[in-house]
């Protein structure tokens, strides 16, 4: 096992290496492409890299093809740079950032709409029982002097 802060700098690394060298590919089925992260396994060989393209899916799935058919270079160019023993193998991951960003915005919008109907719903309406029904320090001194009162009369009347 890695430490894990190691772990997170070969992943880091991975990350700026992969975004690097994606320049480097000559590969006219890769579009418009943004390394967005890069994770790596414990025992660093394995490392996943998530990856962002600006287009449709056609784009997206011949940048997939790119990526895959350039995995080998750059599998190697990753490995000699970080002086590994083993260079890691690279896995790459589209990562659907806008369609989550898109996903939140309308659960969000959603959630905003049930607050209205709530509000407008609860708009008029009272609480069942007392309007205020914790007891106040001035009710229990009104109590206190009324038991006292209570019992002063009492011990007259035993008297």
């Amino acid at each position: 096992m890695s430490d894990p802060a190691k772990t997170r700098r070969h992943a880091e690394r991975v990350r700026e290496l992969v975004a690097s060298l994606v320049r480097e590919i000559k590969d006219p089925r890769l579009g418009m492409v943004t390394i967005t992260d890069a994770r790596i396994t414990g025992d660093l060989r394995e490392a996943t890299v998530y990856y962002t393209v600006l287009g449709d899916t056609t784009e997206q799935a011949g940048t997939q093809a790119a990526l895959e058919s350039a995995k080998g270079m750059l599998r190697t160019r990753v490995g000699h740079a970080l002086g590994l023993r083993h260079s890691p193998s690279l896995a790459f991951v589209l990562d659907n950032v806008l369609d989550h960003a898109k996903e939140i915005d309308d659960l969000l919008a959603e959630a905003r709409h049930r607050d209205e109907e709530v509000q407008r719903l609860a708009a008029g309406k009272h609480y069942a029982g007392d309007p205020d029904p914790y007891k106040s320090e001035e009710e229990d001194e009104d109590e206190e002097s009324d038991s006292d009162a209570e019992r002063v009369g009492a011990r007259e009347d035993l008297g």
